[in-house]
């Protein structure tokens, strides 16, 4: 243990150390798949940060852990945006700089068993403050939080209708703290040993208490995934393609079909000739379809990504405008400071335009799908108004052709179960290029992944249901709760500085002297 210690007395080994541990959850997620590393991949972060011999050192320990982790779940992005993911990594793990303050204030050595025990709660709470700040859109998303691993875990689907992603999250950060507890502090293992069984008690409760979705129908919804198009005639040679195999669905009895992100290059109403044949394509199998135009509009200046349904007499004027853009792939932000990105790597040359609402759609049937387009169903808030708003069925569009080979497809594909399970409602994901996949209400998969590889058209047959979960009317209640655990944390640090500041060391009195000038002596 000395020689180790020694060895990361040096500040740029420890540095490359604290990186490596903070990259090691990203095998939790696919395409590794580790689901149950999650449980302990924190570990060595946390021994890292409690040994830290400064509070400085254990800042930079939370810093240098969360590049590594944020360069390791965005690793796929490195064609796309070269240097900038390590830029961007930099600035966003210095979010952890605190949380590695906290992990050495509560577990390091000194620390007494009842701050061990706050550890327990404050620590989770405050790697849930950070998963909150970087998830907004600005700042790339909520894509690779720690919750999101567990997405086929079933009782961890259950917690998910309660508390939504965030709640997962919460629960597994508290139990690798509680396992690097249990392994470096020992007053505080019956806290640890408490917590574990606390964790495995929620668990079961949610399993037993919370609402099962009440499966009350079906619809048979089709997903058209053409595969990769190349060239620089791809749209056309794309939309080629995915009436071909369209036509395979005729006679399928389909309610809906469901083409990928960008099916359509080009705006519908310029190209009435591409309207007229895919109400054709409506007519023959009977179903509406849901495409998704990537295109300067007539309408309005720019370019939008915009799901639009289309039906036998052609687009039902049903659309839903992209809201939320990717940075960089779909905008760049502040382009007058940082436009020079087009030229490094494959961040966009014109800003897409966002749209101002969410949609739900009316696709026949009795049928009503809330659309979302591509990394938009990584925010649970979005799913969350969807099925608020009556939709039956949420639906993906998605494309990650850029990222053919990487762990992006099977990632994103992973995140429609745990929107399907937080919000009690079937999730269609559809791409391109792969990975599409269908989730049934509690989050389980329905029917064959379609792999990166595969070019067809599979017709799912999925379970309707219409109960309300926990999440969907409660909503981030754990954020809430958590946000109120470092309010409390915050005030009480403050009331302990004032009550120091009051009864710190006073000033010492010179002492007495004699008539002579010798100070006197006690006793005498």
């Amino acid at each position: 243990m000395r020689t180790i210690e020694h060895w990361l007395t040096s500040p740029w080994r420890r540095s490359g150390v604290a990186a490596l541990a903070g990259a090691l959850p990203v095998l939790a997620f696919p395409a590794p798949a580790l689901w149950w590393f999650a449980y302990v991949a924190l570990v060595p972060w946390i021994l890292l940060a409690r040994s830290a011999p400064t509070a400085r050192r254990a800042a930079y320990d939370g810093w240098c852990g969360g590049f590594g982790f944020m360069v390791a779940v965005h690793h796929w992005l490195l064609p796309s945006l070269h240097v900038f993911i390590f830029l961007i990594a930099g600035l966003l793990g210095v979010l952890w700089a605190p949380w590695g303050l906290l992990v050495r204030r509560f577990l390091c050595a000194a620390a007494s068993p009842a701050r061990g025990a706050a550890a327990l709660l404050v620590l989770p709470s405050a790697w849930l403050a950070v998963e909150l700040v970087r998830s907004w859109q600005g700042l790339g998303g909520p894509w690779g939080m720690l919750g999101s691993s567990q997405w086929q875990v079933g009782p961890a689907l259950r917690l998910a209708s309660v508390g939504g992603v965030w709640l997962l999250s919460f629960l597994v950060v508290a139990v690798n703290v509680a396992v690097a507890v249990l392994v470096s502090v020992r007053a505080s293992r019956i806290p640890a040993v408490a917590s574990l069984v606390a964790t495995a008690a929620a668990t079961s409760a949610a399993w037993a208490w919370a609402p099962r979705p009440d499966v009350d129908g079906s619809v048979r919804i089709a997903v058209v995934q053409p595969g990769v198009v190349g060239g620089t005639d791809g749209p056309d040679r794309r939309f080629d393609r995915e009436e071909q195999l369209t036509r395979r669905l005729v006679g399928q009895g389909a309610d809906l079909i469901v083409w990928g992100e960008s099916s359509v290059g080009f705006d519908l109403d310029q190209r009435p000739d591409l309207a007229r044949r895919i109400a054709a394509l409506s007519r023959q199998t009977g179903a509406d379809l849901l495409v998704n135009v990537d295109a300067r509009r007539s309408d309005r200046p720019g370019i939008f990504k915009s799901s639009v349904l289309v039906g036998a007499r052609g687009p039902t004027g049903q659309r839903y405008d992209k809201m939320r853009l990717i940075p960089f792939g779909e905008y760049v932000p502040a382009r007058s400071v940082l436009g020079w990105a087009t030229s490094v790597g494959r961040a966009a040359g014109e800003d897409r335009r966002r749209g101002t609402e969410q949609v739900v759609m009316n696709v026949g049937h009795g049928l009503r799908v809330g659309p979302l387009v591509c990394f938009e169903t990584a925010f649970p808030d979005m799913s969350r108004r969807l099925a608020g708003d009556g939709a039956d069925v949420l639906l993906g569009q998605s494309s990650t052709s850029s990222f053919q080979g990487s762990w992006a497809p099977g990632q994103h594909a992973s995140l429609a179960a745990l929107r399907a399970a937080e919000t009690g409602r079937p999730m269609v994901h559809s791409t391109l290029t792969g990975v599409s996949a269908v989730y049934g209400p509690a989050g389980q998969r329905l029917g064959p992944w379609l792999g990166t590889g595969a070019s067809t058209a599979h017709l799912y047959e999925v379970p309707l249901a219409h109960g309300i979960t926990p999440y969907v009317r409660y909503g981030d209640w754990p954020v809430h709760g958590t946000l109120l655990v470092l309010a409390a944390l915050c005030v009480g640090e403050g009331v302990r500085a004032l009550r120091l500041r009051r009864t710190g060391p006073q000033p010492r009195a010179p002492r007495a002297r004699t008539a002579h000038g010798s100070p006197v002596r006690p006793g005498r």
